[in-house]
């Protein structure tokens, strides 16, 4: 895996020298929906992506697939607002408090990523599909 890179644009501010980034340069953010409590998702950060989110008081990602920032609701309009954002006791995790616009936050179309429950041994799909996907995300169209 390519290990992301903090540019010399992003500071090396106290605050973010306190977290304990893994081997890679990156920690992991639980997204929560904090009129709800709801778990929205799981991601990761490095140092640029957590130093846009204070900036922009929206929720930016490191996508380990893409290996770029990837600021959420980018493709979908699905942003999450940033309300707080929280370390935990270790300083290796961090929790982002976020209002989650369109009230969708999985790729899938489902509220929340957590939407398989395992039960009767087996992992079962309970959370509806609210928006389909395809309608969500735009596909490129190819040349000819």
């Amino acid at each position: 895996m390519a290990t992301p890179t903090t540019p010399p644009s992003i500071p090396a501010q106290p605050w973010l020298k306190k977290i304990q980034w893994d081997e890679h340069g990156l920690v992991p953010v639980i997204a929560q929906e904090a009129a709800t409590g709801d778990i929205l998702m799981f991601a990761w950060m490095n140092r640029e992506a957590l130093a846009k989110t204070v900036e922009t008081g929206e929720a930016v990602y490191w996508s380990r697939s893409r290996k770029k920032l990837w600021h959420k609701g980018e493709e979908s309009g699905n942003v999450q607002k940033v309300l707080e954002i929280r370390l935990d006791c270790d300083e290796d995790v961090v929790l982002l408090k976020v209002e989650q616009a369109g009230g969708i936050a999985c790729h899938t179309g489902r509220h929340s990523c957590f939407f398989q429950k395992f039960e009767n041994g087996d992992w079962n799909a309970i959370d509806p599909v609210l928006k389909d996907p395809d309608t969500i995300y735009t596909k490129p169209k190819k040349s000819k």
